[in-house]
């Protein structure tokens, strides 16, 4: 089972692991990242982690979700694959940085580039605004979802 765990404040990140989700079907489980426990993560084989860079970082919530997580998993979900796709104002990279730094720790696989969708909001209006992504924007999301729950299912990674 491929976990995508997301958090989303604008509907941008929110919208990129629906896509992944769609794509991915049976195989995957979308699930908010303050649903989020050891024994869920601990019984899935592949993670794709989904969030809004703020303030150069991961969000909250999905920091919070990995400092729940953390201590209990060491050591019980070494070797399985990742991803990130990170919904961002201009850079994207420091929550990518981020998330990358902690499964270290887990020792996962990162089995592809990091997907930054980046959204030009730069006043605060339309940093605080809904987000809607184009199909062309949620594209290489879809194509990531349904590439992780593929490899998954035929045991490749």
């Amino acid at each position: 089972m491929l976990a995508i765990i997301w958090h989303s404040r604008t509907g941008a990140a929110r919208a990129m692991a629906q896509a992944a989700s769609d794509a991915a079907g049976a195989y995957a489980h979308l699930i908010r990242a303050d649903d989020v426990t050891p024994a869920f993560v601990e019984s899935c084989k592949g993670y794709l982690f989904v969030c809004p860079e703020n303030l150069a970082s991961m969000s909250g919530e999905m920091k919070e979700m990995f400092d729940r997580c953390y201590y209990p998993l060491l050591g019980q979900i070494e070797g399985r694959p990742f991803a990130t796709m990170v919904a961002a104002g201009s850079d994207g990279h420091g929550a990518t940085a981020q998330i990358d730094r902690i499964v270290t720790g887990w020792r996962l696989k990162r089995i592809a580039d990091p997907i930054i969708c980046n959204l030009g909001a730069q006043t605060p209006e339309e940093i605080l605004a809904d987000k809607f992504l184009s199909p062309e924007q949620l594209a290489p999301c879809r194509e990531l979802g349904a590439a992780m729950a593929e490899g998954l299912a035929m045991g490749i990674f």
